[in-house]
């Protein structure tokens, strides 16, 4: 198919381009639309064959359940069965990154969902999103803009590399102003399990949330016969096409062993700002300076876009804190590495 691309920067000017975005989605088609997070691929949430064409878009497996994206926390009635907890965190965290999943109601399709009996659904704050929703007037199901596996889309031209030719529409709202996807949640009464941390962090959620779990699967694998119960549980994502490999040690070592490397190897490197100057000015990628975890955040899936371009054989990173929003870079950056971690 041809692929429109449409650019959105001027907001709510672009009213007829929304609309025209509106009618796609409503007669089944697919249109990627910027959020505060990442970029999404929408289709209509309540139709199935909308849920397979994202899928079969993106190369994604069928049992990885969709994300719904609603205009305002009320909107999941219809879609799942909501809770006082819900209401509290959507008072404390949304519009915004917050994916909250919840029983699911038969209005919203198995095939949207992965087959769980469950649906996960998020308000967006961005303005493109919330007018694209509200003038389609259906639950937009939209997991990242990009091919399955590869890096998350912070912007319109990753999102053409990826699908040009498998969307019918691009609308461009510029840069993505988190830059990783968002936090999601499961409940069970007062009581909260992290699926996915993102920029709302675990910290922030037991301040609404009797209490909040880490799932395992945040740090490790999936048995291979486990279910994922939201995206970015099992499957290898967010992955160069080189092996990248996540570098643990104190700093002086980890600089004397990237100096090396340099040397011996063709190799890219996801570098800090301040170590620009001691490295080897060949095939490095800042991410942002080593106490700014948002700007490492912000950064992190472009790097490692322009990382795989520079044709090299072996990409190296820092292995990032677990602390505040630190997880969700060490998730994403662990999931890239498939977990390979080189202490030196």
């Amino acid at each position: 198919m041809t692929t429109k691309v449409i650019d959105v920067k001027n907001g709510f000017q672009s009213q007829d381009d929304i609309k025209e975005a509106a009618s796609i989605l409503l007669a089944g088609g697919l249109v990627v639309f910027p959020t505060e997070t990442v970029y999404g691929l929408g289709g209509d949430a309540t139709n199935e064959s909308s849920a397979q064409k994202i899928y079969a878009a993106k190369g994604r497996p069928s049992d990885n359940p969709l994300i719904i994206h609603i205009a305002s926390p009320e909107e999941a009635e219809p879609y799942a069965v909501t809770s006082e907890t819900y209401y509290r965190l959507a008072k404390a965290f949304m519009p915004g990154p917050l994916t909250v999943v919840l029983p699911r109601k038969e209005s919203i399709p198995l095939r949207t969902t992965g087959g769980l009996q469950t649906v996960a659904v998020r308000c967006p704050s961005h303005p493109i999103a919330r007018a694209l929703i509200r003038e389609a007037g259906i639950p937009i199901a939209a997991p990242s803009a990009n091919l399955s596996g590869k890096p998350s889309p912070t912007c319109a031209r990753h999102v053409i590399e990826d699908l040009s030719g498998r969307v019918d529409m691009i609308l461009d709202g510029g840069n993505s102003e988190i830059g990783l996807e968002s936090t999601i949640v499961a409940l069970d009464g007062n009581r909260a399990t992290l699926l996915r941390p993102g920029a709302i962090t675990a910290d922030a959620l037991r301040c609404v949330c009797e209490s909040v779990t880490v799932a395992p699967s945040v740090v490790a694998q999936l048995a291979e016969n486990e279910r994922p119960l939201s995206p970015g549980m099992k499957y290898k994502h967010y992955a160069p096409s080189v092996p990248f490999v996540l570098l643990k040690g104190s700093k002086n070592n980890i600089l004397d062993f990237l100096k090396k490397e340099q040397k011996e190897k063709k190799c890219a490197i996801l570098c800090y700002s301040e170590e620009t100057a001691e490295l080897e000015n060949k095939n490095l990628v800042d991410i942002g300076k080593s106490e700014n975890l948002d700007e490492q955040a912000k950064r992190l899936f472009t790097a490692l876009r322009d990382a795989d371009k520079l044709g090299v054989d072996i990409i190296y990173g820092h292995l990032p804190t677990t602390d505040g929003i630190g997880l969700a870079l060490y998730n994403r950056m662990l999931r890239a590495a498939a977990h390979t971690i080189l202490e030196v």
